[in-house]
């Protein structure tokens, strides 16, 4: 989009307490040249707010979003993945600490131990976080250009980890550094569907509980069909191009698959950090642990952590983003979810730092020890 012509919205609803400065939110994401939508829970906004952000392209047509608008999350979906993991741990049903060997299907397995990978020191946990030295075919250009070749193709999960394994070997010791890997997470998806005997979107949607959420607008793409009440899905671009074009399977075995709405990002946000998912608070803990490993603050079971660098310890939360466009926040001090998506990948930075300064401009205060 080379120009545009903005509209910011800021629809309400039910009662907000008084001292939300509606100004304030509205011009964090007054500046933003896509099209976007910024939706707002919890805290001091109990029945939520939608920012929302209309823009004219130079085809006159005007895209709308707004908090009900179902997209492709992409990697927002591993916080979901990650999560029914735990669930099945605090049930006893699998170890974190136990070798993938041990639980992953065997034809996965082999083309990394081919290439010198030690399944049976990778465990669960080094997945979970990023600590495997599995190599990411998903980021690999190689990948991207298949996409672009192959539109139409049906990816399976087996072609993706041994396309892992043809672009590299190890990159390191499993648990000594994070290194992002969307692969890790195709495998998790297999160890779900070994352990639950169900096919992974099933198993995340009983595990996580999604119809007592009420996630009105979240499917896991190829597998589900859309709920009858939600919206057809938006559309989204990435350099240009209507990302529908390529077919669901790029991204849906457990790294991405999910397609939800905003207020659904958020909902479910909220929900897993105010006691509602887990069965216990320990698994929560342990799912937002740091560990000593060189990135262990940045990134924890399926979750990132907001800098610790960040001027303000209130602001301070976990989160995790989207490669289409998409970011969901939780700041425990606030008790407030924010999650963002923008139509255009070419928005996301944009977008991102417009859901930060939303975060910062809400005055909600949660009574902490010493705050």
């Amino acid at each position: 989009m080379t120009s545009a012509s903005l509209a910011v919205a800021a629809i309400m609803f039910g009662h907000t307490s008084v001292g939300v400065d509606m100004e304030a939110l509205n011009a964090a994401v007054a500046d933003l040249d896509h099209p976007s939508v910024i939706y707002i829970m919890g805290g001091c906004v109990p029945e939520g707010i939608a920012l929302t952000v209309a823009g004219q392209g130079q085809s006159g047509q005007v895209h709308d979003l707004t908090e009900r608008s179902p997209v492709r999350t992409a990697s927002n979906t591993k916080t979901f993945t990650a999560a029914t993991i735990l669930r099945l741990w605090e049930q006893g049903r699998l170890d974190l600490d136990a070798p993938i060997a041990d639980l992953a299907s065997a034809s996965l397995m082999a083309p990394l131990e081919t290439v010198g990978y030690d399944t049976r020191a990778i465990t669960v946990r080094h997945l979970l976080n990023h600590t495997s030295g599995l190599y990411d075919h998903a980021s690999d250009l190689r990948y991207q250009q298949m996409w672009l070749d192959r539109p139409d193709h049906h990816w399976t999960r087996q072609e993706q980890v041994e396309l892992s394994a043809s672009f590299s070997g190890p990159l390191h010791a499993p648990g000594t550094r994070f290194v992002y890997a969307d692969t890790g997470y195709v495998i998790l998806g297999d160890i779900i569907e070994q352990v639950t005997g169900q096919p992974l979107h099933e198993a995340v949607r009983e595990q996580l509980r999604f119809d007592d959420f009420g996630l009105a607008d979240t499917w896991w793409e190829v597998a589900e069909m859309p709920p009858a009440d939600a919206l057809p899905k938006a559309r989204q671009t990435w350099k240009g191009m209507d990302i529908d074009r390529l077919h669901g399977s790029i991204d849906v075995y457990g790294g991405g698959g999910l397609i939800m709405s905003a207020r659904d990002l958020a909902v479910f946000f909220a929900a897993l950090f105010e006691d509602q998912v887990f069965e216990h608070p320990r698994t929560l803990s342990e799912m937002t642990r740091a560990l000593s490993h060189e990135g262990g603050q940045l990134y924890r079971l399926g979750l990132m952590a907001t800098s610790q660098d960040e001027p303000d310890w209130r602001n301070k939360g976990f989160w995790h983003s989207g490669f289409w466009g998409t970011v969901t926040y939780y700041i425990p001090a606030k008790r407030i979810a924010v999650s963002g998506i923008t139509r255009d990948q070419a928005g996301f930075a944009a977008m991102n730092a417009a859901a930060k300064k939303v975060i910062e401009a809400l005055p909600c205060r949660w009574s902490l020890s010493g705050d």
